[in-house]
């Protein structure tokens, strides 16, 4: 009998890929086989890190990697680029390695996990008939943050510049910049 296997894809940042990392073991441990997708650029760093090889030997977990759209020299830390570059070409990468992995013999994917920074990776899972979940690596106070934006806005507490207005008892409103 074929075990689950899971495809986790983080946002290419060390604050996305750890948590979602973490995440994999805890699913290794319940039994499921992990491929772990990151960027070219992404992979090559946690290769780096992994000063052990103990994930490199783990049959239950792959580390494999896509490419970000960028070229070595461009910087990843201009963020408008890196996410014009993402959406440009990780959608198709990933399918290429999807199909890749569900056409060969070992287990196929049954189910993607993405970072919810990357929607477009849930719409590739979708496309392919293949079950998927957003996760939040950030706490969960941030997204019910980001879900009460509309009201925060409707209520005047935060106007649609993204300026929070700070309000004291018995005071005039106080303007807050992002």
């Amino acid at each position: 009998m074929s075990k689950p296997h899971i495809l986790v894809i983080p946002y290419p940042a060390q604050g996305h890929v750890i948590p979602l990392m973490e995440l994999s073991q805890c699913l290794i441990n319940h039994g499921f086989k992990v491929t772990f997708v990151n960027t070219d650029h992404t992979h090559e760093r946690v290769m780096n890190a992994v000063a052990d090889e103990t994930h490199r030997g783990d049959d239950q977990l792959h580390l494999v990697s896509i490419p970000d759209g960028l070229e070595p020299w461009e910087d990843r830390n201009e963020l408008g680029q890196l996410c014009e570059a993402i959406y440009r070409v990780m959608p198709g990468k990933l399918e290429e390695l999807i199909e890749k992995i569900n056409g060969g013999e070992g287990d196929k994917i049954t189910c993607v996990i993405a970072d919810f920074s990357i929607g477009w990776a849930l719409e590739v899972a979708g496309k392919m008939n293949i079950k998927s979940v957003a996760f939040f690596p950030a706490a969960a106070a941030v997204l019910a943050l980001n879900f009460s934006i509309p009201q925060l806005i409707q209520e005047g507490i935060i106007n649609s510049d993204g300026k929070l207005f700070l309000y004291t008892t018995g005071q005039t409103p106080n303007k807050c910049t992002n």
